[in-house]
């Protein structure tokens, strides 16, 4: 094929039909074109010459020229396309380096592989300028709702048609088994929107908690008003969900609301959802309330919250266990997930149990350690008291209130519980040297003999070690692994190091062995009051 014996304007016809037919600029497709021919051109003047080309807008005439740089001498390294400011003389008027001489050369003949390789060039220019296009329109969509006409099946992927270019709803996006035809339309949320080299850029879900929380917004005019809003949502997508919401207009009932009349703004959402049951309940600020309403339909008896752990504690009656737990774990799972609590269910009976047991361990405990007797010991833990250093270092007082104690007798108690405790340091140290623990974490302030003796259990046997432990490795903590929250023991998680405690005695060791300088501590934290001072003004 010859540009020369070619009609011009076809080239312009041509991009503009390719240009309508895939919505994108007509001088995207032009400069394919351009840069096509110039391909073509190489494989005929050498790969290494600067050949260019500009296809007049209006006339559709393709100009072929040749490009030389001027450069220095010594940075001469391909001939064909620069030359120095002595050969340049030649062509132009007082070089310098930078400048460019300019010459037309004749069109090229293209051949069948060359017509070819141009045509993928220009494909390819084309593909890249929709995916611009579409990634430019759709960048801020992410987060919302939209529908779409089901184009194709692969493996398990949803191809969708969203009008200006197409998306992908990823087979771990879809409900249950859903299934899909060609030409179905369907709703679907915008989970996610990229740049990708290759493939769809927009990434959909039927299956993400936001998708509920979009579908009640646009059937609940209050929540879209802002008068409701909805605080969290947990799913099991297909089977059953809930929902929790709180209104800021006291007039108005969050759960009414949200259900409508009759049932009718929940029930659209529900058939939506093929189906997926919805618990609609009222959020509270306080966590154990909140966690009684997210139990529901199961009534709780009693909770208790460990907020270091965030795991709490639910008692409810025997005949509330299974309804509390659910079919397969699925409402304490879903209560879980809407309260972030790590949740433990136990029957009445069993609670009762556990705090009998917790009782006669401390009355055996005070027992063997103060050499008391058993009703003695029972009334130290009735009065609340669970350890050997309570009883030690508590004010005098507090042990005088209760029933058949004097003073001589609270000084007796406190004697030997510090006696016994001293032993127990002095035991523990002995084993922690035994070890081979140094010096240096023996007189790192913040750490008792017992935590010292744990840590080298755990080969931590200085403070350099020690300075190297991460937080939750000394405090412990909860991870999620396949979506299910999993226990990590910490070393010293028995003492009831918290992870802030953790955290502040690694810092101290690493400023004492000089590996931070407590000057970038304060500067750090200095950087960190003024972004959360701009962060308040903002949102003021």
């Amino acid at each position: 094929m010859a540009i020369t014996s070619a009609n011009q304007l076809e080239l312009l016809q041509t991009a503009e039909a390719v240009a309508r037919e895939k919505m994108i600029d007509p001088g995207l497709v032009v400069e394919a074109m351009e840069e096509s021919l110039a391909r073509a051109a190489k494989s005929r003047y050498g790969a290494e010459m600067d050949i260019r080309v500009s296809i007049d807008r209006k006339t559709g005439k393709a100009t072929f020229t040749r490009v030389r740089t001027v450069v220095e001498d010594e940075e001469l390294e391909n001939y064909q396309a620069e030359f120095t400011v002595e050969q340049a003389k030649q062509y132009l008027d007082d070089p310098q380096v930078g400048d460019t001489f300019v010459e037309e050369v004749p069109p090229v003949e293209m051949g069948r592989i060359a017509a070819q390789s141009a045509k993928q060039v220009i494909l390819q220019k084309v593909r890249e300028a929709e995916r611009d296009r579409q990634y430019e329109e759709f960048k801020d969509r992410a987060g919302t709702i939209i529908n779409g006409l089901v184009k194709r099946e692969e493996y398990g992927n949803v191809i969708v048609d969203v009008g200006a270019g197409e998306a992908i709803l990823r087979r771990n996006e879809k409900i249950g088994r859903e299934s899909y035809r060609p030409n179905d339309r369907i709703r679907v949320y915008i989970k996610d929107v990229r740049r990708e080299p290759r493939g769809p850029q927009i990434f959909l879900s039927r299956t993400a908690p936001e998708f509920m929380a979009e579908l009640f917004k646009m059937e609940v005019p209050e929540i879209y008003d802002g008068i409701i809003e909805i605080k969290a949502v947990a799913r099991d997508p297909g089977s059953r969900a809930k929902i929790a919401v709180i209104s800021y207009d006291n007039s108005i009932d969050p759960v009414g609301a949200c259900v409508g009349m009759r049932g009718s703004r929940v029930q659209a959402v529900v058939n939506e959802l093929q189906g997926e049951k919805i618990d609609i309940i009222p959020w509270n600020e306080d966590q154990p309330t909140f966690l009684v309403n997210a139990l529901q339909p199961a009534e709780v008896s009693k909770v208790v919250l460990d907020e270091e752990a965030e795991r709490i504690e639910v008692v409810v009656p025997e005949e509330q266990l299974s309804l509390a737990i659910g079919r397969r774990g699925q409402n304490v799972r879903l209560a879980s997930q809407l309260t972030a609590l790590d949740i433990d269910i136990m029957t009445e009976e069993e609670e009762s149990a556990r705090r009998q047991k917790e009782f006669e361990e401390r009355t055996q405990l005070f027992m063997d350690t103060l050499d008391l007797d058993e009703f003695f010991a029972q009334l130290l833990v009735s009065e609340g008291f669970t350890n050997l250093e309570e009883v030690a270092y508590v004010e005098l007082d507090e042990l005088l209130v209760i029933d058949g104690v004097d003073e001589g007798t609270a000084e007796e108690l406190q004697a030997r519980a510090r006696d016994y405790l001293e032993a127990q340091n002095k035991a523990a140290l002995e084993n922690a040297r035994a070890l081979g623990v140094e010096d240096s974490l023996v007189e790192f302030e913040g750490l008792t003999p017992q935590m010292i003796e744990a840590l080298a259990k755990d080969d931590v046997k200085t403070l350099e070690d020690f300075a190297t432990c991460a937080d939750w490795e000394l405090a412990g903590g909860w991870t999620t692994v396949d979506g299910e929250r999993v226990k990590d023991d910490g070393i010293l998680e028995p003492f009831d190091v918290s992870l802030e405690e953790a955290q502040q005695l690694v810092m101290t060791a690493r400023i004492l062995l000089g590996w931070v300088d407590p000057a970038d501590l304060e500067a750090e934290e200095a950087e960190g009051e003024e972004v959360e001072a701009e962060q308040e003004e903002t949102g003021a």
